[in-house]
């Protein structure tokens, strides 16, 4: 039986064996729409690096290739592909060769299970807006990019490089000590949606209010830890260019060396949809709920796919904007921070919001009501104070500090200025 063209837009029901076929080829099409969208958006991240810091610097950034310098993206990749590939004589070629792919693929695979648009309800059945629609969906994405670790430690050791060395083993720590506050950071939102289903959080958001008002400091530990692992200034140690030169990239050349900083850019356009469908609705529409109800048109898709996009600029423009505002953390600042602060915040979280839900579900009150909500915001903004004014005192939210206490700093200071007035003196 040969199948009209637009049944094979159909994502039908892979458990009857008629539309096993229309399943798989559904599939291979959004596969191939949403990833060639996905490495044309990678590519131009770059661009928008540079043209935001040139914007940031009051200098104009690239603008002699093709019009605005839309085009510098290709004229990058010829001149990569181009460049000659170099192997240092000590490295060890087969993991030195993987480990850029390594690097890039799970960050890839991530975006497989993020819902990108509301679903269309098409003549030929409902279609989800999402590339593979698992029930799994928010633990395949923790499964997954953890792995990138991997690519990132393997090019340091294959390099055979002190330098590339102490990168690599800079971003296993990093990685492994902020993904533990990450995954901690979200089993609030498991609470509060009841399921790991990427779509059913997506519902709750859309049924009560988006997430990062209803659990403020969830989104603050999770915004962190993004910046810790896709390596983003001030968390970017494993470079680290006035240390370790270029850190786990030192000995890679031409496109292997391309693929570390699309690898980056690709973890921060999958980081922000993960922010967005965990913390912002997803594709939601804000002040409106005419996204949300039937009938599920392709307008209503491609227009709550519209919105999602321009959330994900908005982030990726945050990410852009604090690598050319901030400078980075000391490398001792950056794992205290992430174990003395971050980890027991987020355990301690996680049992204040616990009993928060429980005392409010106990009450009867429904969560789809200004009280519930209100409570749980007030409990967030409690917590939010207590973190930044009484916790912190000033140390960390505010500029780097000394480890010295004032009196001894202000005594030192003191020291300094009679030295200073008795050599004075004395010529």
């Amino acid at each position: 039986m040969i199948l009209p063209t637009p049944m094979l837009l159909q994502v039908a029901d892979p458990t009857v064996a008629a539309s096993t076929g229309v399943f798989l080829i559904a599939t291979v099409v959004k596969m191939l729409a949403i990833f060639t969208l996905y490495m044309v958006g990678v590519a131009y991240t770059t661009l928008a690096e540079r043209k935001i810091s040139a914007w940031i610097q009051d200098r104009h950034g690239p603008n002699r290739v093709g019009p605005w310098g839309l085009l510098q993206v290709a004229a990058d990749g010829v001149k990569n592909i181009m460049k000659e590939e170099t192997f240092p004589g000590d490295v060890y070629k087969p993991l030195f060769l993987i480990a850029p792919a390594l690097a890039f693929v799970p960050a890839m695979i991530t975006w497989a299970v993020i819902p990108f648009a509301a679903p269309w309800g098409s003549p030929w059945g409902r279609i989800d807006m999402v590339v593979a629609d698992l029930p799994i969906g928010f633990l395949f994405t923790l499964a997954i990019s953890s792995l990138g670790v991997y690519g990132i430690t393997l090019a340091g050791w294959s390099s055979n490089n002190k330098y590339a060395l102490l990168g690599g083993l800079r971003a296993s720590a990093q990685m492994i000590s902020y993904e533990i506050a990450m995954g901690m950071s979200t089993v609030a939102v498991l609470l509060l949606s009841g399921n790991v289903h990427m779509s059913q959080i997506i519902d709750q958001q859309v049924a009560t209010n988006w997430n990062v008002i209803l659990l403020s400091v969830a989104f603050l530990l999770f915004l962190v830890s993004s910046f810790a692992e896709t390596n983003r200034v001030p968390f970017d140690l494993p470079e680290a260019e006035s240390e370790l030169i270029a850190g786990y990239h030192s000995e890679y050349s031409a496109m292997k060396f391309s693929m570390f900083p699309i690898a980056e850019y690709a973890n921060i356009i999958t980081a922000s949809g993960l922010m967005i469908t965990l913390f912002f609705g997803g594709w939601d529409i804000p002040f409106t709920s005419w996204d949300n109800v039937g009938p599920h048109t392709g307008l209503k898709s491609a227009i709550t796919f519209a919105f999602f996009l321009l959330k994900v600029v908005a982030f990726v423009f945050f990410f852009i904007w604090i690598r050319w505002t901030l400078p980075r953390f000391r490398y001792d600042q950056l794992m205290a921070l992430g174990w003395k602060i971050m980890l027991p915040i987020a355990l301690l979280y996680i049992v204040v919001i616990a009993s928060a839900i429980l005392a409010l579900d106990a009450t009867g009150l429904s969560r789809g009501t200004v009280a519930y909500q209100g409570a749980l915001f007030a409990v967030n903004l409690v917590l939010l104070v207590l973190i930044v004014f009484v916790l912190d005192r000033g140390r960390l939210i505010s500029p780097a500090y000394s480890r010295l206490e004032r009196e001894r700093v202000a005594r030192l200071r003191l020291m300094a200025q009679q030295s200073d007035l008795a050599t004075s003196r004395e010529s």
